[in-house]
C-alpha cells in the first residue's frame, strides 16, 4: 500500500516521520540507503553519478530542480528523476519537502520565484505520482485522500474558499447544488437523475466528476496548504535564528534556479532583450502615453503599462519560454529598470489628465508592487519577492477593463496580448528595411560601411 503520506505531506503519519526521522545535523551525511533506493528504483538512469542525491540536502535541491528541467528543458529524460515516483522513497522525501519548505520559507519571501516554483512542483509531483498508480489503487487512494483533506459528507464550497481565493481552483470547475459541492456518485445521481434527460446519470457524473474533479481538489489543496506553510514559516522567522543549513540550502536553491533558467532561456546568462522600439507599441500602449484621463489613469498606468514596458524591455519572450523569472535576474543592479522603464511610466502618468500622481501619489507604490518589489516607493533588490512581477493584461482584459484604449488597427487581428502585438512588429520591421525607424537604419549603414 502507498503511503499515502508520499503524496501529502501534511498527513499526520508523514508529521510524525518528520519528528522521528529527521535531524538538521545530518543534512548533509551521505546517506547510504537513499542511495541505495534511487539505485534499484525501475529505470532509474545511474550512468551520471550528478543525477544521484547522496544527502537529504541534495534531494531538496533535486524536487525543484526536476520540475525546473520538466517544464523547460527540451533534453529532458524522466529516466532522471524517475527516484521521485518510488514510493519507496516516502520517508526520505517527506523529510526532504520539509528541508525545501522551511529553507525556502526563512530565506525567501513567499512571493519569491522560489516559493512559487517549489509549490508547483508540489503539485506536479501528486499528479504524477497518482499517474503511476493502478486505475484501482487510484481511486482507493484518492478516495482516503479527501478524506485527510476535507469531510466528505455536506462540502459546502465556502470551505473551499481559501482555494476560490487564490484561483488554484473555479467555481466553474465544481458542480454544485444547493451550495454543496457534489462528489459523490449516489449523491449526484440522488440529486439530479430526474433532470438528465437522454443520457445515462452515471455516465454523466463520471464526464462531470468522476474522479478528475476529486483528484483536482486534492492537488489543489496540497498546493494551498504549501503556500501556507511557507508564509507560516516565513512569519515565524523573523523571531528564530535559522539553522545554518537551512541557509546553505536555500541558497543552493536559488543558485539552481538562476543556473537552469539560464540555461533554457538560451541566453547563457542574461537574457538580451532589445531596447524599446516605440514604432513596434500596439495601439493600447501607445494611447496609455499619450495621455489618460481621469476615470481611466490608474489602471492604465499601474496595471498595462507597468507590466508592459517591463516586459517588453527585459523579458519579451515570457509567454514563449514559460519560466518565472525575477527583474534581477534580467537586470541584476536594476540600472535599466531605473534609467529606462520607470521613467517611461512616470513619464505616462505626468501626462494623464490630470496627472496621476498629483492627486494619487500612492500609485508609485503600486507600480513598484507590480514590478515584483513590494509597496515601496522605489524598487529594492532588499523588497524583491514581497509581491509578483505582473505579466502584461491580455486583449480581452484590455477590452472589458480599458475599453477607451482599445482601438485595434489591421496587426490587433488574432493577437491576444499587446507583448505578443510587440514581438510581431519588431519582427515584420527587421525584416522590412523600409520599416526601420531612423536610428536603426542608421546602424544599419554604419555596419555596411
Amino acid at each position: 500500500m502507498v503511503l499515502l503520506s508520499f503524496l501529502n505531506p501534511f498527513s499526520e503519519e508523514a508529521e510524525q516521520i518528520v519528528r522521528e526521522k529527521s535531524s538538521l545535523e545530518e543534512l548533509f551525511n551521505k546517506n547510504k540507503d537513499l542511495i541505495d533506493i534511487i539505485a534499484h528504483t525501475n529505470s532509474q538512469n545511474i550512468s551520471n553519478d550528478e543525477l544521484i542525491p547522496h544527502t537529504l540536502a541534495e534531494l531538496a535541491v533535486k524536487r525543484l530542480e526536476w520540475f525546473v528541467r520538466k517544464k523547460n528543458d527540451k533534453k529532458y529524460d524522466h529516466n532522471d528523476y524517475s527516484f521521485l515516483m518510488n514510493p519507496d522513497m516516502a520517508i526520505y522525501d517527506i523529510i526532504s519537502f520539509y528541508i525545501a519548505a522551511q529553507s525556502i520559507g526563512i530565506r525567501f519571501n513567499p512571493n519569491s520565484r522560489e516559493s512559487r516554483v517549489f509549490i508547483e512542483s508540489q503539485g506536479q509531483l501528486v499528479q504524477e505520482r497518482l499517474e503511476k498508480l493502478s486505475t484501482s489503487l487510484r481511486k482507493e487512494v484518492v478516495a482516503k485522500l479527501l478524506n485527510q483533506l476535507i469531510p466528505l459528507d455536506n462540502i459546502s464550497w465556502t470551505s473551499l474558499g481559501e482555494l476560490f481565493g487564490s484561483r488554484k481552483i473555479n467555481l466553474t470547475d465544481l458542480i454544485i447544488d444547493q451550495g454543496e459541492v457534489i462528489l459523490d456518485k449516489e449523491d449526484f445521481i440522488y440529486r439530479f437523475s430526474d433532470k438528465i434527460i437522454g443520457r445515462v446519470p452515471e455516465k454523466m457524473y463520471d464526464i462531470l466528476i468522476g474522479d478528475q474533479i476529486k483528484e483536482l481538489i486534492i492537488n489543489r489543496m496540497i498546493m494551498q496548504n504549501t503556500e501556507n506553510y511557507l508564509i507560516k514559516v516565513h512569519e515565524m522567522a523573523s523571531n528564530i535564528e535559522a539553522h545554518p543549513s537551512l541557509i546553505v540550502i536555500a541558497d543552493e536553491i536559488s543558485k539552481m534556479l538562476k543556473e537552469r533558467t539560464s540555461i533554457f532561456s538560451g541566453s547563457g546568462g542574461d537574457i538580451q532583450a532589445s531596447k524599446l522600439v516605440g514604432e513596434a507599441f500596439p495601439p493600447c500602449i501607445k494611447n496609455t502615453i499619450d495621455g489618460v484621463s481621469s476615470g481611466n489613469r490608474n489602471d492604465a498606468i499601474v496595471l498595462l503599462l507597468t507590466s508592459f514596458i517591463s516586459y517588453a524591455r527585459l523579458y519579451p519572450s515570457v509567454f514563449k519560454n514559460e519560466t518565472n523569472l525575477k527583474i534581477s535576474d534580467l537586470d541584476k543592479g536594476l540600472k535599466i529598470t531605473n534609467n529606462e522603464i520607470l521613467p517611461v511610466i512616470y513619464e505616462a502618468a505626468g501626462r494623464c489628465t490630470p496627472p496621476l500622481f498629483e492627486d494619487d501619489p500612492q500609485e508609485k507604490l503600486n507600480i513598484t508592487a507590480k514590478l515584483g518589489f513590494g509597496v515601496h516607493r522605489v524598487p529594492d533588490l532588499n523588497n524583491e519577492g514581497e509581491s509578483k512581477w505582473y505579466t502584461p493584461m491580455s486583449c480581452e482584459k484590455i477590452k472589458i477593463h480599458l475599453p477607451v484604449l482599445c482601438k485595434p488597427d489591421k496587426d490587433c487581428k488574432k493577437i491576444s496580448n499587446p507583448l505578443s502585438y510587440y514581438n510581431r512588429r519588431k519582427w515584420i520591421m527587421n525584416q522590412s528595411p523600409d520599416s526601420k525607424s531612423p536610428e536603426e537604419k542608421d546602424k544599419s549603414t554604419k555596419k555596411e560601411d
